[in-house]
This record gives structure tokens, C-alpha cells and sequence, in this order.
């Protein structure tokens, strides 16, 4: 299972720690993000770094040790750098435009999808570019799914709404 638990965790300037009960809150100078940890785990915060210790050395233990740990690291670098990802649009016709804080996308139906964000989330629109920020990164991910799941690529003419690092595999349409 996972040895990345072990790793301490360093905690940069300007960001705050503080846990109560099973409830993680971490500040930073652009957000401030609160997050529930396992019970199972415990968490030291001391002298600038966040240690992870594990009860035992069970399989869901072991698992559940490195996934907490991916949060606090996560959470930190979250309300620090901020999150992004970015989709692309591929198809004629095919527009993303911002209205207020609102996505609005025109993707082949007979009407425009608008898409709202949810909070801590922003979107840019730049041509066929839309990018999702946020501090959550969890959050970010998901609106992007939500965002692609809109009109998802299909494989023979590659129109749709596609992650920019993605690669659709092609078909060979019907031979006649």
C-alpha cells in the first residue's frame, strides 16, 4: 500500500493549520479551506510540518494513511497556488461565452447549456479554451467532469468538449 503517508508535510509562510476534532481548517493567503479526516488517523501538526500516523498496519489503514495525507497536501497547495483545468471545445458552432459568473455553452443543441459555478469555483473563456479555477481541488475536477459531460468527444469526428491534454482515439467511419 501506500509509503507516501510517512513523508512529513512541510507547511509554507503564510498558511495556518488548526485542527478540531476530526475537522482540518487550512488558511492561506487566497482561500480557507475545511476538510474531515478520518477519525482513525492521527495528525501532528509541530515545528512547521504535518505528520500522518496511522493506528495499525491493516490494508484500509495503510490506504486511508497516504490518502489523508494527499489531502493536507492538497488542501495546503490548494490555498496557496490555486487549482486549474482546462477543456477545449472541437466542433462548428461549437461556443463557450461567460455570462456574469455563468458558463454558457452552445454545443449542437437547440439551446444553450448554462452552467453555474459552484462557490470557491471561476471559469475563463478564452476562443475555444474554458478554464475551471479554484482552491478545492477536488471541486475543480468535478465541475470540469460536469462541464465535459456536457457533450463528451465521440471517436469518429472528434467534436465535443475534451480535457486540452486528452487524446480521443479515432474510428474509421463506414466504407462503402
Amino acid at each position: 500500500m501506500s509509503r507516501i503517508g510517512h513523508v512529513p508535510v512541510e507547511i509554507p509562510e503564510g498558511v495556518e493549520l488548526s485542527l478540531e476534532k476530526s475537522i482540518l481548517t487550512v488558511k492561506g493567503a487566497k482561500a480557507e479551506l475545511t476538510e474531515k479526516i478520518s477519525s482513525r488517523m492521527e495528525i501532528k501538526i509541530e515545528d512547521e510540518q504535518v505528520t500522518v500516523v496511522r493506528p495499525t498496519d491493516s490494508k484500509p489503514d495503510k490506504a486511508l494513511h497516504g490518502l489523508t495525507r494527499s489531502i493536507i497536501i492538497n488542501m495546503i497547495e490548494g490555498v496557496t497556488k490555486g487549482f486549474k483545468k482546462e477543456l477545449e471545445l472541437n466542433g462548428v458552432g461549437y461556443r463557450a461565452a461567460k455570462k456574469g459568473s455563468n458558463l454558457e455553452l452552445q454545443v449542437g443543441y437547440s439551446h444553450p447549456v448554462t452552467i453555474e459555478p459552484k462557490e470557491g469555483i471561476e471559469f475563463e473563456v478564452d476562443g475555444n479554451k474554458i478554464v475551471v479555477k479554484g482552491s478545492n481541488k477536488q471541486l475543480v475536477g468535478q465541475v470540469a467532469s460536469n462541464i465535459r459531460a456536457v457533450r463528451k468527444p465521440e471517436p469518429y469526428n472528434g467534436k465535443g468538449i475534451k480535457y486540452v491534454d486528452e487524446h480521443i482515439r479515432r474510428k474509421e467511419g463506414k466504407t462503402g
